[in-house]
């Protein structure tokens, strides 16, 4: 009765962490396993079983997911640095200096006026804004228009470029004349005012007025003082298509068409040679002025082709009348 028999069950399941083995159950046929309870504790003395470990391990998996989820949002909450103003400047001003590049060769562009041929309108050292972009559109000058225009040949032979003698200040002028931000001083253009274009007839006998197509001009911003014809009356003379008739505002100071008629063209300036139209004074600030167009070229009759008007519009008129006529007599 004191012998113990081996694999007997005790009816109670042995306890836990006793370093036994465990018997699952002799009448299934099971191999038995052991279990330490040394090694089958957890982290901080609890005891986690096989199923405790899953779950354990499928919600540190979900907290790991969930953090990584949460990274981007974490992130995009963190300030931006800023980048440093100084990286930031040569950008800036590469491209100011790109688009005054694009605003002077299309645009708007800068001259200086260089003698007083255009006074009172224009005092010498004034700075004007000339319109570059309608004669891309195919826009030809008008009378009455104050026109920046290269030299046609032999008009400015004899007159120096405006350039200083100091080469750094001369550099800094040729680079900043270059992107639009400075009058040029060593290119030869010319400014005046549009009397006559193509198709026009233009001359000025005696002390005037100027005629053109026969009509007399008005002119209220000639120099004080001056004559229409100044000391050089001309004409008539007929305006070639694409060219101009220009003359200075300030008669006895101007060496424009009236001076020129022994050259090609007779005096006249190609409109391809034009550069734009001025239409504004932007310096100094006590000279800033428009340049309209002066209501004396608005009269009626100036225009060459008015003449023809007349009689194109009875001509137009008179073709259905005389086909209704010869329809009735049939």
């Amino acid at each position: 009765m004191g012998d113990l028999v081996v694999g007997a069950r005790s009816g109670a399941p042995e306890p836990e962490g006793t370093g036994g083995r465990a018997v699952r159950s002799a009448q299934s046929g099971q191999a038995v396993q052991s279990a330490d309870a040394g090694t089958a504790a957890a982290a901080g003395g609890r005891l986690v079983g096989a199923p405790n470990d899953a779950e354990d391990v499928v919600s540190e998996a979900a907290e790991e997911n969930d953090t990584a989820q949460d990274s981007p949002d974490r992130a995009a909450q963190r300030p931006q640095r800023q980048r440093s103003f100084w990286k930031e400047l040569p950008i800036l001003i590469g491209i100011a200096l790109i688009l005054a590049l694009v605003i002077k060769t299309f645009f708007v562009q800068a001259f200086s006026i260089p003698s007083g041929s255009m006074e009172q309108t224009l005092k010498i050292g004034d700075r004007v804004l000339v319109d570059k972009l309608t004669p891309w559109f195919g826009s030809e000058p008008e009378r009455g228009e104050v026109v920046v225009f290269h030299d046609p040949g032999g008009w400015l032979n004899d007159e120096p470029t405006q350039q200083t003698n100091n080469a750094f200040v001369r550099g800094i002028q040729n680079v900043f004349s270059f992107i639009g931000l400075m009058p040029s001083s060593n290119e030869k253009d010319l400014i005046k005012r549009v009397i006559a274009v193509g198709g026009d007839t233009v001359e000025c006998q005696g002390s005037g007025p100027v005629k053109v197509n026969g009509v007399a001009l008005d002119e209220p911003y000639l120099y004080p003082g001056n004559t229409p014809c100044g000391e050089k009356p001309f004409g008539p003379v007929k305006v070639p298509d694409g060219r101009i008739w220009v003359m200075g505002d300030h008669r006895g100071d101007s060496l424009d068409s009236r001076y020129h008629q022994d050259q090609p063209g007779g005096g006249t300036v190609p409109v391809k040679n034009v550069v734009g139209r001025a239409f504004v004074v932007a310096w100094p600030i006590g000279d800033w002025a428009t340049l309209p167009v002066p209501d004396t070229f608005d009269q009626k009759g100036l225009s060459a082709s008015a003449p023809l008007l007349p009689p194109m519009a009875g001509a137009a008129a008179a073709v259905p009348a005389v086909w209704l006529l010869r329809r009735r007599r049939r």
